[in-house]
């Protein structure tokens, strides 16, 4: 960050922390409420959500050999077989999208490419069994279904293009992979 641009944001927050009317009813409020919105975002999805998916990363991580990553999600694996169990893999975890990151990062650092991951990434939150369910449930059976299904095609599209766009990185990354195996 350049000096000015610190400077400035300095300077901003100096003045909205100066001239915001703090005593009118309405702003006392709002600045109330935005942080007990905080404390309820850290109570109900951190430590319910967030916490348990650091550890699911972390079991991943032991007890998942990286031999079998890079078997089905390896630069090496059939890429039909890698796309399809990546993007219905969600379905056996209840992960929302900030839970899914940890998931995501441990199956990438542990050699899976990047197509595969980010399929995951992708169809974790959108097809798991909650979300299916809630879904047809509340809007009907056919827009749960349809949500399954989209969310499985645009994950692998997404993975896809996800993997042409970095393939030059993922080519240097299997190399690695074979060198340390090899």
């Amino acid at each position: 960050m350049k000096e000015r641009t610190k400077l400035l944001l300095i300077i901003f927050t100096f003045a909205g922390a100066y001239y915001i009317p703090w005593d009118h009813p309405v702003i006392r409020q709002s600045g109330l409420e935005a942080f007990m919105m905080l404390q309820e975002y850290a109570r109900q999805h951190v430590l319910t959500c967030l916490i348990p998916a650091f550890f699911i990363a972390g079991a991943i991580a032991v007890f998942v050999s990286q031999a079998s990553v890079l078997k089905y999600f390896g630069a090496q694996a059939n890429k039909f077989l890698s796309y399809s169990v990546a993007s219905v893999s969600g379905t056996v975890l209840a992960v929302c999208s900030c839970t899914v990151l940890p998931l995501f990062a441990g199956i990438y650092h542990m050699g899976a490419g990047i197509g595969p991951a980010s399929a995951f990434l992708y169809s974790g939150p959108a097809i798991n069994v909650l979300a299916i369910i809630l879904t047809a449930r509340i809007l009907g059976l056919e827009l749960g279904v349809a949500r399954a299904v989209g969310a499985v095609a645009f994950s692998v599209v997404i993975g896809l293009i996800m993997h042409f766009i970095y393939r030059k990185e993922e080519l240097e990354k299997a190399n690695e992979s074979i060198r340390k195996l090899g």
